[in-house]
Order: C-alpha cells, then sequence, then structure tokens
C-alpha cells in the first residue's frame, strides 16, 4: 500500500480539489492501493484559529468568518456534488457547522479558549475536507470511504501537539485497513486520547498523520503533496541564492503546478 498526503494549497479551491482525483482515479484503476490523508481546505485551520482567539476576546466578529467557513464548505460541496451527493453531505456539514458556532458561542460567554477546546474546535477542518473529498470520489465512481483519525490515532491529553501512542494506534491501524476494501480518505492532524478527547498533532501533523501507517502496515511508500513550483536546488536558510528547478510535470503555464511531489 502507498499513502498519499495532500495538504491544504493542494486543496484550496475546487478546482484543485478535481485535480486531486485526477491523480488518484488513474493510480486505482492501475490496481495501486492507496490511502489519502487530507489536511483542511488551504487557510481553514488559521481562520479557524482566529475564530477562537476572537470569540474568547469577546469579539463578535468570530461570527462573520464562522459564516464564512460555513459557506466557503458548502460552496465547495455545490461546486463538486449532484444533487443526489449533495443531499447527503450538506447535513452532515450543516450539524458541524452548528456544533461550531454553539461551541465558539460557549468560548464567547465564558472567555476562555483552552488548548482542549482549541483542538476540537480545529478538527472542523479536516473533518470537512476529508468528508467532501470522499463523496466526490464516490460520485466518480471510485470506492472511497471518509476516516476520521480520532477513531484510531490515540494520544496523550497534550492538547496542541499531543504525542502518539503507537502501540494502540498500530493495533488499530492494521485493524481498520485489514477490513478495508474501500479508499479511506483519512484526517490528517487530528487524533483522540483513549477517552475520545479529541487532540491535535501541532502544526504540519497532517504529515505526521501519513507517516503513521508506515510501520504496522508496511507501506511501501508514502508521499507527500504540496503545491510548489518546483524543486529547491539547496535548502535556501543555508544557501540564500538557491534557485527552483520546475518539476518535470509542471505546465508550461505561470500558475504552479499545484500538486508536484515534495518528499517520497
Amino acid at each position: 500500500m502507498k499513502v498519499l498526503k495532500f495538504g491544504g494549497s493542494s486543496l484550496a479551491t475546487p478546482e484543485r480539489i478535481r485535480a486531486v482525483m485526477d491523480i488518484l482515479r488513474p493510480r486505482l484503476e492501475a490496481g495501486e492501493r492507496l490511502a489519502v490523508v487530507v489536511s483542511a481546505f488551504g487557510g481553514v485551520t488559521d481562520s479557524l484559529v482566529q475564530m477562537g482567539r476572537l470569540a474568547e476576546a469577546g469579539d463578535r466578529s468570530y461570527e462573520q468568518i464562522a459564516h464564512s467557513f460555513s459557506q466557503r464548505h458548502l460552496d465547495t460541496a455545490r461546486e463538486l456534488l449532484d444533487e443526489t451527493h449533495l443531499d447527503i453531505v450538506r447535513p452532515q456539514l450543516e450539524k458541524n457547522h452548528d456544533i461550531l458556532r454553539n461551541l465558539l458561542y460557549g468560548v464567547f460567554l465564558v472567555r476562555e479558549a483552552s488548548p482542549r477546546t482549541m483542538d476540537y474546535i480545529l478538527s472542523f477542518g479536516e473533518r470537512n475536507s476529508a468528508f467532501i473529498i470522499a463523496h466526490a470520489l464516490q460520485q466518480l465512481g471510485i470506492p472511497a470511504a471518509y476516516l476520521d483519525a480520532r477513531s484510531c490515532i490515540k494520544t496523550d491529553a497534550s492538547f496542541g501537539a499531543a504525542m502518539v501512542n503507537a502501540g494502540t494506534t498500530y493495533a488499530n491501524l492494521r485493524d481498520v485497513f485489514s477490513q478495508c476494501v474501500d479508499l479511506q480518505i483519512v484526517t490528517g492532524f487530528i487524533a483522540s486520547t483513549q477517552r475520545g478527547l479529541t487532540t491535535t498533532l501541532g502544526r504540519g501533523g497532517s504529515d505526521y498523520t501519513a507517516a503513521l501507517p508506515g510501520a504496522p502496515l508496511d507501506t511501501e511508500a508514502i508521499e507527500i503533496r504540496t503545491a510548489v513550483a518546483g524543486v529547491l536546488t539547496a535548502n535556501p536558510h543555508s544557501l540564500p541564492n538557491a534557485s527552483t528547478t520546475p518539476t518535470p510535470t509542471q505546465p508550461t503555464r505561470q500558475e504552479p503546478h499545484p500538486f508536484a511531489p515534495k518528499v517520497t
């Protein structure tokens, strides 16, 4: 099996999500066994942080950001899905958004957003993106299933940068992937404690999520895909004059190719 991870820049618009599906479809049709880890849509995690901090400060402008968050995901679902699939996805998105609004209102009332609360707030980005993408793939005739990583990746209660319990997590991943035949669309970045409390693995944690199946599942490769113009000739922190070498798959148009592999 191979694990492919797509970051937020790769999922920033419906067009880029379609490009992700165009990458996956021929590989699946060729018989590759894949799992896909996704981040929140580009910019969403930052907006969730902003909502939480504004609500904590008693600033009602968080409501407008929450409205935009809800609208963005519903618009993306409408853009990608036909009415049949949208009728399945929309109620779950609306339920998520109602829970998020209620949670933020609670933060607004008590003027406090603890790390535990913030982890739960941040989880809505990956939960929405993975759910929408799983159903968009189903619409293409690809057997895909939404996998909430909180059900299998277990951590301690260090909210904001939780430590993974490798033994329990590996056992859970083996169980999940031994039983499933569908393509798993996995939420990156988020996990949970043994008590079921939502945790996050720290910023950039979706890459960590993608790496976790490697040991217990004898994964052949992990591909971290990101929106880059090419590959730098050196570490720019060490050599400021490092230049970018375009990837072979980069289009000739000005916009950089959104899914050049960064790490294999």
